[in-house]
């Protein structure tokens, strides 16, 4: 095959595995420009003082001067999408002290840039009830930074971060912090560090894109949040669940997570997960898993997930026991299951799984192989003992090695795991799933 014809073939299954439902419109419900001309400028706080419960402010264009604070419960700020409001470098933007606030259609730029402040384009402290709807964020260091605040609503909000910096310097998106029933849904946000979620629990994180970054979602003991119908792509990490029980994670498309530490998902001492339905695809690893469950008795469930075209379908710091994986599709990957620290991945439970190394047959035709899929490890354990021969990940002699010690074992080989009943044909067992990033919530 000539290396044209490898590229077109891959461009052919990319868009065959790549597709997400397009019911969600993740970014601006309509445009947001902004004011640029700063030579007259004016002040946002004397605007802010004037407001009583229930007023809506509705903000000429032109080009806003705060740091500002909304003290008034029930107010409204519009900028009906010709307003900029610049923080002057000095610390946030704009500050919600007051519940029940809505802040939709601005531009905001220009926060201070420490990140012991947390400076911000809109920080909500301690107020509930608020809703931030379709703005767009620049040259802030933080996006939005929720303190303490629940019932809130974050939606079709464009956020990135402070261009000049690189981006381990940047800050992050959205940040939760002990911030429960919210909902984020329909936001891009591109080129930032993270966006964190820290002790909150009960959130949803709905049909958002995610791209450029370093995390697209950071966990930190926060427990029964929803994830879903979301699209993250070229960040080092798409989700990580640390310290975390209870998620909810379905019918995401998470894809070139490359790097080091690229993962698609990662799960660091988490336990009674559900990870459902999702693809995870041309990525450095699409699981890894690092002592998960921590709770051996909490079982992870991962059901349903397609991970293909990585280097690593599934990788394990240890033996770790307490998962469940069953009828998810294994294809195209360079190494299906890698455990780190040796020993096997076989006290976990694998049942119902497509594995396209799978040399069974199925003469009864019910779509399950008539032998049990095993997973051996032949040439990965060389890289175990030296890692610089992994430069040679892929390579043509690598194969061949595999190959030969297949036919002929000159080492005994390392057992990983047994699945009973492997899946035999894709597209049948896709049809009869009805494997689609299918919307199941709706705003």
């Amino acid at each position: 095959m000539s290396k044209f014809s490898f590229y077109i073939l891959f461009f052919v299954i990319s868009i065959n595995f790549a597709q997400i439902d397009e019911s969600f419109k993740p970014g601006l419900l309509f445009p947001v420009k902004g004011f640029d001309d700063r030579s007259h400028k004016q002040d946002i706080q004397p605007l802010l003082d004037a407001l009583s419960p229930g007023d809506t402010l509705r903000l000429k264009p032109g080009f806003y001067e705060g740091p500002g604070h909304i003290k008034t419960a029930n107010v409204t700020i519009d900028c009906q999408g010709t307003a900029t409001i610049s923080g002057k470098g000095l610390r946030s933007v704009l500050y919600v002290e007051a519940p029940g606030v809505t802040i939709k259609n601005c531009h905001f730029i220009e926060s201070g840039d420490s990140p012991d402040r947390i400076d911000c384009a809109i920080k909500v402290k301690k107020s509930n009830d608020f809703v931030i709807v379709n703005n767009r964020i620049e040259e802030t260091l933080f996006g939005i930074d929720v303190f303490w605040s629940n019932g809130g609503l974050i939606k079709h909000n464009d956020i990135t971060s402070m261009s000049r910096k690189s981006k381990g310097l940047k800050g992050d998106a959205i940040r939760f912090w002990y911030s429960k029933n919210n909902l984020v849904q329909e936001n891009i946000w591109h080129e930032v560090r993270d966006m964190v979620v820290w002790y909150s629990s009960d959130n949803r994180f709905i049909g958002n894109y995610g791209t450029g970054n370093r995390y697209s979602i950071h966990f930190m003991y926060s427990h029964n949040n929803q994830i879903s119908h979301n699209h993250f792509s070229n960040s080092s990490v798409g989700i990580f669940l640390m310290y975390s029980e209870k998620t909810i994670m379905n019918n995401n498309l998470i894809e070139g997570s490359q790097g080091v530490t690229g993962m698609c998902l990662g799960m660091k001492e988490t336990s009674s997960n559900q990870i459902i339905d999702n693809k995870f695809i041309y990525s450095a690893r699409g699981i890894y898993i690092d002592v998960s469950p921590f709770v051996p008795w909490k079982t992870n469930t991962i059901a349903g997930n397609e991970i293909a075209f990585c280097n690593t379908a599934v990788e394990f710091l240890k033996d770790q026991e307490g998962n469940v994986f069953s009828e998810n599709m294994f294809h195209d990957n360079l190494t299906q299951v890698f455990i780190q620290g040796g020993g096997t991945a076989n006290r976990n439970k694998w049942i119902n799984n497509y594995w396209d190394d799978y040399a069974g047959y199925d003469k009864d035709g019910d779509n399950i192989g008539d032998f049990p899929h095993r997973i051996y490890e032949y040439h990965a354990r060389l890289w175990r003992f030296n890692p610089d021969i992994k430069f040679f990940y892929g390579a043509p002699i690598l194969s061949i090695l595999d190959y030969l010690e297949k036919l002929a074992p000159f080492s005994k080989p390392q057992f990983v795991l047994k699945d009973p009943k492997p899946v035999f044909n894709l597209e049948k067992f896709k049809k009869k799933r009805n494997f689609d990033l299918k919307m199941d919530i709706k705003n």
